[in-house]
């Protein structure tokens, strides 16, 4: 009976083994595909910051993760050791364990050890979240108010007269000169997080409670961004994409934004399809009667890489089907299908297509 418990003993100890094993085996999993190259995974790099509150914030993981890591390392192995050098032997069946009693010197040790690490931890924190809070706005900053929507982001320039929707394009921030861009931060129904990992920590949107963040990305490209606040069910298709511009890249941007809408008058079907329909009701398009706020800002709609907050690519057919079932593209999208009839529908598409 007592080799029976003992081989139980054993399987125990080795079934605890295994199962860390296998927890480190898919925390190293998750970290390889956090590190991963954007051609093998999709999903921004947390890793490899592209902005000065990103550079902050990995600095700081970076230590928090060599901390935690060198505690698990040696709360891990002392335990390993423990359970194999006590473990309970066959000669040990019928005996009781020495007892022994608290020592001041350890229990000391274990008090105080771990007030320092969290007294290291909690400065090492506050340092970096104030330099970026409390971070100066220098008079050449881009500002952008970022409104939150259910379910897709809303970008005005309020110095630079522009209102877009899902896409914020910013410049280049050379170091020698810097222009970083300041966001204003709201929500128009629920609360939702702006987070574009590699530019900077995600920040709520609150209902009537301001917020603010800025990024100051140090090299040109496209950045993926999502809502990381659950709000509503379409919360997980509520993406945005920052564009980073040079500086050329960005006046020309900005220059092509503050032009008035398309009047092509070949299209006046299509604009007549947009003023009597409800979509005026929802959306704006500068220069007519549509002046809808729920929706997004129509006024350069083709000038968006995709519809429905980065659900679906900008073309034709795709715009047909949002416009006609959007369900089909975002289900749980709070745009109404319109159901119009396919003269009208290809007229409004037409029209859409002219505003670029």
């Amino acid at each position: 009976m007592g080799a029976t418990m003992h081989k139980a003993d054993w399987r125990a100890v080795i079934g605890r083994v295994a199962g860390v094993l296998v927890l480190l085996v898919g925390v190293l999993l998750v970290a390889g595909l956090c590190m991963a190259t954007p051609l093998d995974n999709p999903v921004p790099n947390i890793f490899e910051p592209h902005s000065t509150p990103a550079e902050s914030i990995r600095h700081l993981s970076h230590f928090v993760l060599g901390i935690t890591g060198l505690i698990f390392l040696v709360v891990f192995g002392l335990l390993s050791y423990v359970v194999v050098k006590f473990r309970r032997r066959l000669a040990d069946a019928e005996r009781e364990p020495a007892q022994v009693y608290g020592s001041t010197q350890i229990e000391l040790a274990w008090t105080i050890i771990p007030i320092l690490i969290v007294v290291v931890l909690f400065l090492a924190t506050a340092r970096v979240i104030h330099a970026i809070q409390d971070a100066p706005k220098p008079a050449e900053a881009v500002e952008v108010t970022a409104i939150g929507h259910q379910f897709w982001w809303e970008f005005r320039y309020p110095k630079l007269g522009i209102v877009t929707a899902n896409e914020l394009h910013v410049p280049v921030s050379d170091p020698a000169h810097p222009t970083p861009t300041f966001l204003k931060l709201l929500s128009a129904d629920t609360d939702h997080s702006f987070w574009v990992p590699q530019l900077a920590g995600k920040t709520d949107l609150i209902p009537n409670h301001p917020n603010g963040s800025w990024l100051d990305p140090h090299e040109t490209g496209l950045f993926l961004g999502q809502c990381a606040q659950y709000c509503g069910t379409q919360h997980a298709k509520m993406l945005l994409r920052a564009y980073v511009d040079s500086p050329e890249d960005f006046n020309a941007w900005v220059r092509g934004q503050q032009q008035p809408a398309n009047t092509d008058g070949k299209e006046a079907a299509g604009r007549h399809v947009f003023e009597s329909t409800a979509c005026l009701n929802c959306h704006a398009i500068a220069g007519t009667n549509g002046t809808g706020r729920f929706g997004p800002d129509l006024t350069h709609l083709m000038s968006r890489r995709t519809i429905a907050s980065g659900a679906a690519e900008n073309n034709v057919q795709n715009l047909r089907l949002w416009i006609q079932n959007p369900d089909s593209i975002k289900p749980g999208s709070l745009m109404p299908a319109m159901k119009l009839s396919d003269s009208d529908l290809d007229a409004l598409v037409r029209y859409l297509e002219t505003l670029q």
